[in-house]
């Protein structure tokens, strides 16, 4: 009697002791697989993105949606601050998760150019080079652009615009000339050929001015610093230029 209550009570004990342990790893099991489903903020694309959309533009075409922190790469972004001024550098599908890599600085995305302002047109010119700085412009660039008419009795060069921003410049190859003639042993001197077309940022009223003083006058780039004084001076002429 006395041997069967105590198995009795051993039985009872290791059961007690076996949920216990049960219970416990059950919890962990749960706490382990909760930690993975932790959610986590992210931005998701809505709709089909095309390569290179500016942030502007983007920013109504992803949303933020909670996923599984064990569902989230590295550099996914939670928002698009600090953001600015970078496109896409390839297309974006639906679902798809908006990571910090797939944001670019456009210049990386199509060398030697830079985005065009909200509102803005681009107009390209044909400029040779000692109108341009000798060729040394290049995209991105801000400039002042003045222009020179020689009408009638009284030619006149002004400042057309200033703050003009370069969004490309192509620039024909380079020639190769011996300063001595062909048969000289003297190393070979890089020589211009004498023009670029020239890319600019305007809106539509000021890009025909530039089109008519490309057309009916000349037109000289002066590349503008952090630095540099914008004034208003009246058209010089030969009359007043002294």
């Amino acid at each position: 009697m006395k041997s069967r209550l105590l198995g009795g009570l051993a039985a009872l004990l290791l059961a007690v002791v076996g949920a216990i342990l049960l219970f416990v790893y059950v919890q962990g099991a749960a706490a382990r697989a909760q930690e993975g489903l932790e959610p986590v903020n992210v931005l998701v694309v809505t709709e089909r993105v095309p390569l290179g959309t500016k942030i502007s533009d983007l920013a109504g075409k992803v949303k933020t949606e909670a996923l599984p922190k064990s569902a989230v790469p590295e550099g996914a972004l939670v928002t698009l601050d600090g953001q600015d001024g970078k496109v896409t550098s390839a297309g974006l599908e639906p679902g798809e998760q908006l990571l910090a890599a797939r944001l670019v600085d456009p210049r990386e995305l199509v060398p030697g150019t830079v985005p065009v302002p909200d509102g803005l047109e681009e107009v390209t010119l044909l400029l040779s080079p000692e109108r341009l700085l000798g060729g040394r412009l290049e995209a991105g660039d801000t400039v002042t652009v003045y222009s020179s008419f020689d009408s009638g009795d009284q030619p006149s060069t002004g400042i057309l615009f200033h703050d003009v921003l370069i969004t490309a410049v192509q620039k024909a190859p380079s020639q190769t000339k011996n300063s001595s003639g062909s048969g000289s042993s003297e190393p070979a001197v890089e020589m211009p050929t004498g023009s670029a077309f020239i890319t600019f940022a305007r809106s539509d009223a000021e890009a025909s001015k530039l089109i008519y003083s490309a057309e009916f006058g000349q037109l000289w780039l002066a590349k503008q610093t952090d630095t540099t004084a914008k004034t208003d001076p009246p058209l010089t002429t030969f009359g007043g230029l002294y």
